[in-house]
């Protein structure tokens, strides 16, 4: 499975068994890895970046012992789902999950989503409402309000976002993953709280998501969902995704943001609720940084289920 000096590893590196179930579902032309648990409504869990569905093996069984069904997906090039060369762009990113929504035979699902996943579930959330029954996003500005704070806060949001920058490079992949993918830990521990960061998980959580993205063609994926939002700010195919995203959300929203995330800063996430129009609410949370369901599980649980339920 895994070259112990750091070469490429296969899909079944993220197979971990667990309170949980493995399928592939086909779904918006692609075939996705889900993990699930539990019965119920269902709460569909999108991780960020360098991650995959991993981030959320703690939620996962509390959700489903709670009542619901709890799935996490690995999405589009990440872990063990299809890494096809294209369909990174919003759009799309969109259509994979309302298409698994569907294929795992659901009218709607809450969404819980972190990072770039919680990006594409405030996208989900705009372009497909009808199938998002409520909307938790965590360390994720709505994307107009990334975009914006980009352009009007260079010593800011454009500051914090100089890794991503960098995806821009031609074959910048091939740096994420030399040395074992020591590049994907450098971002964890850049983004993550301090606390965490110190605290006894983090190496194992580290060495997970450095394995998950040495992936053949994972980490090329990872990086083409930023090189198309920073390459469509010019083109006619982003002007519409900005025009489209402009609609408010009809979707109740629950907004989590770490005060110490210095990947998305809590400034440039402030005034998200702008874009939604039913019930939203904002907390900041003390200490944590860009990955709160790893940093702060049980509070991101409470909240989340008190979500859900209400």
């Amino acid at each position: 499975m895994t070259d112990q000096h750091g070469g490429p590893v296969d899909e079944s590196c993220v197979l971990t068994e667990g309170p949980w179930t493995h399928r592939f579902v086909g779904a918006n032309g692609s075939r996705f890895h889900v993990v699930e648990a539990g019965a119920g409504p269902m709460v569909l869990f999108l991780h960020g970046f360098p991650e995959h569905w991993w981030a959320w093996h703690e939620l996962l069984p509390a959700v489903a012992d709670a009542g619901f069904r709890a799935v996490a997906v690995d999405l589009r090039g990440y872990g063990a789902s299809d890494k096809p060369p294209r369909g990174y762009d919003g759009y799309t990113l969109a259509a994979d999950v309302a298409g698994l929504i569907r294929a795992l035979g659901e009218r709607s699902a809450t969404l819980v989503g972190t990072g770039a996943g919680g990006m594409v579930a405030w996208t989900v959330a705009s372009f497909h409402p009808q199938l998002v029954r409520r909307l938790v996003v965590l360390g994720a500005p709505h994307p107009l309000r990334l975009r914006a704070a980009i352009f009007a806060d260079p010593r800011g949001q454009f500051a914090a976002s100089t890794p991503a920058l960098k995806f821009q490079m031609p074959r910048y992949e091939h740096v994420l993953t030399r040395d074992g993918a020591t590049a994907v830990e450098e971002l964890l521990r850049r983004w993550g709280g301090p606390d965490w960061v110190a605290g006894p998980d983090f190496p194992e959580y580290a060495r997970r998501c450095r394995e998950a993205m040495r992936i053949p063609q994972a980490a090329f994926c990872a990086l083409e969902g930023y090189r198309w939002a920073f390459r469509s700010v010019l083109r006619l195919h982003g002007y519409r995704f900005v025009k489209l995203m402009q609609k408010p959300l009809v979707t109740p929203t629950l907004q989590l943001h770490g005060a110490a995330d210095l990947a998305s800063l809590p400034r440039t996430a402030q005034g998200s609720g702008r874009y939604v129009v039913a019930p939203y609410e904002w907390r900041l949370l003390d200490g944590v940084g860009h990955f709160p369901h790893v940093e702060a599980p049980e509070v991101v649980l409470g909240e989340v289920l008190r979500w859900t339920k209400s």
